[in-house]
């Protein structure tokens, strides 16, 4: 190599240093303005968290379930603080409405405490089935199909788990065909009972122990013939309570839980075992 390609080729990379230096330099600055702007810009339009509002945040749950009718934990601390939303609004964390109330300088009576009921016993052995499907497993694909899924009876469970998949606290669980609710970890949030195609899911208060696991409004009859554990209709609970607490409406069982006493006069009577003590 001669002394000339030499001395080109050290230009070349003189050249090509200082390109490079000069392209380094441009975009750190860049980098350092676009930085130095951001911060500025972040305190112009910073906006100030109350502090009510915070501290009110730290003490609801954080699970965003929106059952409270609000967007988020966010926003219903936002509705506390200012006192669009009472202290105990969350159904979720009800171990924190007492902490609320207090910080919010206010006095909240605690509500009773309610859990989600499936109104529905038939499971896979006591009710007909009338075709068996194969498809996506939704409760609320499966209701489009005429007769509201597999089963003879239009009202019960599905069993597709719909209800199962929104609930964020693992309280819900489909045996053997129906859904079936944890009352020790239900927290009342209602996303199960929105979410059920066949409006089966009610909430109960806990402390109450006799509830109907059905919803059919056939007649006996009929009734009979989709499920060996429904509701026909028979009064027999109704003679057997003497609070009158139960009632038949529509062909279906009703307790009223503001006059029920948990004697259990009307599960005894029940020929199909469809009051449930629990």
């Amino acid at each position: 190599m001669n002394l000339v390609a030499v001395t080109t080729i050290a230009v070349l990379l003189t050249v090509n240093i200082k390109t490079f230096a000069i392209a380094i330099a441009v975009v750190t600055g860049t980098a350092v303005l676009i930085a130095a702007m951001l911060g500025i810009a972040g305190k112009f339009f910073q906006v100030e968290i109350d502090k009510t509002e915070a501290m009110v945040r730290e003490l609801l749950p954080g699970n965003n379930c929106g059952a409270c009718g609000y967007a988020g934990c966010d926003a219903l601390a936002k509705a506390i603080s200012t006192g669009e939303a009472v202290p105990n609004a969350c159904p979720v964390g009800r171990g924190t409405h007492a902490a609320i109330a207090e910080l919010m300088g206010a006095s909240v009576e605690e509500k009773e405490r309610m859990v989600s009921f499936v109104r529905c016993k038939g499971t896979c052995e006591k009710t007909t089935i009338k075709y068996h499907y194969e498809g996506m497993a939704d409760c609320k694909k499966l209701a489009l199909i005429p007769g509201h899924g597999e089963k003879l009876c239009s009202y019960g469970c599905m069993g597709y788990g719909s209800c199962v998949k929104v609930c964020e606290f693992d309280a819900l669980h489909v045996i053997d065909g129906v859904a079936v609710v944890d009352k020790e970890k239900c927290t009342a949030c209602g996303l199960c009972i929105i979410e059920c195609p066949n409006q089966l899911i009610t909430l109960v208060p806990y402390k109450d122990g006799h509830r109907v696991g059905c919803s059919s409004r056939d007649k006996g009859k009929d009734v009979r013939l989709a499920c060996s554990t429904g509701c026909i209709g028979c009064m027999l609970c109704v003679k057997a309570c003497e609070f009158d607490a139960v009632k038949v409406e529509n062909n279906l069982a009703v307790i009223d839980y503001a006059k029920c006493t948990n004697c259990g006069e009307c599960a005894k009577k029940c020929p199909q075992k469809i009051i449930q003590i629990s």
